[in-house]
């Protein structure tokens, strides 16, 4: 008789709290134990940017940086774009995706089988796949990851608790800022503790998690890139805005780190400032021919410089909505997820509570 197979949903109380991060890093602690793991991302949200297949980019990311053959992977069922949407309310899409979920049972077997949830609690509820419907047919727990912005996240959690039951695994809290870290150690875990929510984990605030590369800004604006393409992979951490007379964003510039200015092509002052301090890209707005000397300079400090047919307001628009929604697809982040899961976040703990049993010792 063919053992049941574990399934461990990772889902969120809201969008980009970093799921694919923790999936991430907790794979790599549970494979260095010699877990065999499979992984799936049932509702898709990342669509593909290949035209040979319709893998989610999450799901290829993850997939390629764990090594995972094709017998570990559960296939996406559908993607959640507003044509799929359409699609549902009209009654063009009669699918029933509960039977193509229940189908996960039949698949090679695995010691756990991960799978990313849906960005909320009702996300994926008009195709039968919101986080406890998915929970439910497929008999799994689920660990809920949450971004700390306030104190308010104790109401979130707590709703959290009373809609999945038992299904509630346990938490982890992301995105801390670090001076809040003692507090909320002393204070909201204990809280939540009490009530029966387990903390796996409290991950503090990390710049580099948080950045974007250029590669990502050419595409989020639709740029071209006037030099130094081969430099697409440096990541910008702040944005800021050269909008002011040239003193005054010198003194702004200096305060910053691993930045993107956004500027007029004309202001060849606030471009040659930019370039002298901590600059990993310029974007050059209304689409503007910059001197020839900048590009000069920016070649030789190697620093990418972007075109973009925008006015200033939005392309600051844009930037922000693609900080304010980053994705683990910069490989130079891989290494500081993996490091921060194997500080911050109890896999003895979770093993435990998934039963799981050591397939072999530790080396």
């Amino acid at each position: 008789m063919q053992k049941a197979i574990k399934h461990l949903l990772v889902g969120s109380v809201e969008s980009y709290s970093g799921k694919s991060a923790t999936i991430l890093g907790m794979a790599q602690q549970l494979q260095q134990r010699r877990f065999d793991i499979a992984y799936g991302k049932p509702l898709g949200t990342c669509q593909s940017e290949s035209p040979t297949d319709g893998l989610d980019e999450d799901v290829r990311f993850i997939a390629q940086t764990l090594n995972l053959n094709q017998q570990h992977l559960r296939p996406t069922l559908l993607s959640l774009d507003s044509a799929t949407i359409y699609r549902r309310i009209t009654g063009e899409d009669k699918a029933d995706y509960c039977h193509q979920l229940a189908q996960y049972h039949q698949m090679p077997g695995n010691d756990l089988v991960v799978l990313e949830g849906p960005g909320s609690l009702e996300e994926g509820r008009l195709f039968d796949l919101a986080l406890l419907q998915v929970a439910e047919i497929l008999d799994a727990q689920v660990l809920l990851i949450a971004r700390y912005h306030s104190p308010l996240l104790v109401g979130k959690l707590l709703f959290a608790q009373d809609h999945l039951g038992d299904r509630l695994l346990g938490v982890m809290i992301n995105d801390i800022p670090v001076a809040q870290l003692p507090e909320i150690q002393t204070t909201i875990r204990p809280y939540l503790e009490k009530r029966g929510i387990p903390i796996l984990g409290m991950l503090p605030r990390n710049q580099l998690l948080r950045s974007v590369s250029v590669q990502e800004l050419v595409h989020q604006l639709k740029a071209e890139v006037l030099c130094r393409p081969d430099r697409l992979d440096l990541m910008v951490e702040e944005l800021t805005i050269g909008a002011m007379n040239v003193n005054s964003a010198l003194k702004y510039f200096r305060k910053a780190n691993n930045m993107a200015v956004i500027t007029g092509g004309d202001r060849t002052d606030i471009q040659l400032a930019a370039l002298e301090t901590s600059t990993h890209c310029l974007i050059l707005t209304g689409q503007m021919a910059p001197n020839a000397m900048i590009l000069s300079r920016a070649e030789d400090l190697e620093i990418p410089v972007l075109s973009v047919d925008l006015d200033t307001l939005t392309t600051v628009e844009i930037v922000d909505r693609a900080f304010g929604q980053v994705r683990l697809h910069e490989t130079v982040k891989v290494e500081c997820v993996r490091q921060m899961i194997a500080e911050n976040f109890d896999i003895d703990r979770l093993i435990d509570r998934l039963g799981l049993k050591l397939a072999a010792p530790l080396p």
